[in-house]
């Protein structure tokens, strides 16, 4: 154990965050940008996280706006240079094998997006740490970033047709503190079972955006059937969220080129599928 996470646990048995120096400090894989390490202390187990606090700070104020919410962790204490943070610690694993992409969809809706609460979007929309002006301000920049990594997989007239679709989502729609990486990789399974919604990078936006993120986050059942069984758990209408979905996967594709290129096949058939349904929604 190096000397500043000794630093740390001493602060955190000082502010009776944790009762006695832990049994056990294992540094944890899987944070990106952030140092992740477990922390056992009798029984508990707690996470501390360590982060610069650009990302620190928007992560407490999302634990701390749903403590409520049980699939979350529950946010236990925060440094005040918020440079790290300290939350209860969910057991299982990201294998959703023995779960359906619609169950899972399902109690996502049910456990944590229905949960969300309206945000003011006075200080802007999009990431907390980085503000855009507007909704789609903001979905402008991420496909736009997207466009530039998405390689030979989609042309110009893709990204055109995209762009006008961003013109089009949540004009007067109102604004909510969502998790924003919403992604399969952060849910916590047990038994099939989603347990836990992990690593928010919040952004301020609509509901919608989050479920439509899960949606498109893995290359299973990117079917409409899956899409409009899940989606009625938000109690929205369907397809008024379709052009989202077509925007969700083209950031998707532009994401798995670069990470996840044995999945593309995949997104470029479901890219397709989407392509005719958003075509037949959009008739007279």
């Amino acid at each position: 154990m190096d000397t500043r996470i000794k630093k740390i646990i001493a602060e955190l048995i000082k502010q009776n965050v944790i009762t006695a120096e832990p049994s056990r400090c294992k540094k944890l894989s899987g944070g990106t940008v952030s140092e992740l390490y477990l922390l056992k202390v009798d029984d508990s187990e707690y996470v501390l996280k360590l982060n610069v606090p650009e990302v620190t700070g928007p992560e407490a104020l999302f634990l701390d706006t749903y403590e409520e919410v049980g699939v979350l962790p529950k946010i236990l204490y925060v440094a005040p240079s918020k440079t790290y943070i300290v939350y209860s610690f969910i057991s299982g694993s990201t294998d959703y094998s023995g779960s359906s992409k619609k169950k899972v969809l399902k109690e996502l809706a049910e456990g944590l997006i229905t949960q969300y609460e309206k945000a003011t979007s006075e200080s802007g929309w999009g990431w907390v740490d980085s503000p855009s002006a507007s909704w789609q301000e903001f979905l402008g920049n991420e496909v736009s970033y997207a466009k530039e990594s998405i390689g030979s997989s989609l042309g110009p007239a893709d990204y055109q047709f995209i762009a006008g679709l961003v013109e089009k989502v949540g004009v007067k729609a109102e604004a909510y503190l969502l998790h924003g990486d919403c992604g399969f990789h952060n849910f916590i399974f047990n038994e099939g079972q989603l347990t836990g919604v992990i690593d928010p990078a919040p952004v301020i936006g609509i509901p919608v955006y989050d479920f439509v993120y899960a949606f498109c986050s893995t290359p299973d059942d990117l079917t409409k059937e899956t899409f409009d069984y899940a989606a009625r758990f938000l109690r929205v209408r369907p397809s008024a969220n379709y052009d989202l979905v077509l925007i969700g996967l083209y950031l998707r594709i532009a994401l798995c080129g670069k990470h996840h290129p044995e999945d593309l096949t995949y997104y470029m058939e479901a890219w397709s599928d989407w392509l005719k349904i958003v075509d037949r929604s959009n008739e007279p």
